[in-house]
């Protein structure tokens, strides 16, 4: 579980709406898939759900951002030891399944392929349909996944969890008393 200190310190600099399309309700979508596919895959939980909330953390906009990646990643190294710890070996998964996640690959370690996976399966939020050539892992292609994940970014479903794991009231943008 990711701590509501570090979504929190995240949030209090992150520059665009929480409400927006890169904002709160796709990390934790995205948070959601990753769970389904690290069960699926054996991958490392904590390195998917911390690309879940540093992959888009350092946006500067909601359109093209070719760096932004890159930037989240820098971010998640500048926090590492004070707001979360991940060995060396994983801090290189985070640190390369969000530097990378928008070149379009699709073969790395399977912590890294879930990770993008996750994100991928949540193109529905922007009008695009994810397609199994671009997904990595034999889970996410399954067209059961693809449906359950691509239903909920269409309707741009906010998870239970932004409240009751990371105390933020989505609705109202605020956090919750801790």
């Amino acid at each position: 579980m990711i701590s509501k200190e570090l979504v929190h310190a995240i949030l209090d600099q992150y520059s665009l709406p929480w409400t927006g399309r890169h904002g709160l309700s796709h990390w934790g979508r995205v948070i959601e898939n990753g769970r389904r596919l690290v069960e699926l895959n054996n991958a490392k939980l904590k390195v998917v759900q911390l690309f879940a909330v540093f992959h888009d953390a350092k946006r500067v906009n909601e359109r093209m951002d070719f760096d932004h990646g890159r930037r989240g990643a820098e971010y998640a190294s500048s926090l590492r030891g004070r707001l979360f710890d991940l060995s060396e070996e994983d801090f290189d998964l985070l640190y390369t399944a969000c530097a990378h996640h928008t070149d379009g690959l699709t073969k790395s370690d399977v912590t890294v392929m879930c990770c993008w996976d996750a994100d991928r399966l949540d193109l529905g939020r922007i009008g695009i349909d994810a397609q199994p050539q671009y997904l990595c892992t034999d889970s996410a292609k399954n067209p059961d996944m693809i449906e359950w994940a691509s239903k909920r970014s269409h309707e741009t479903f906010v998870p239970d969890l932004i409240r009751s794991e990371w105390g933020i009231d989505y609705k109202k943008g605020e956090y919750l008393p801790f």
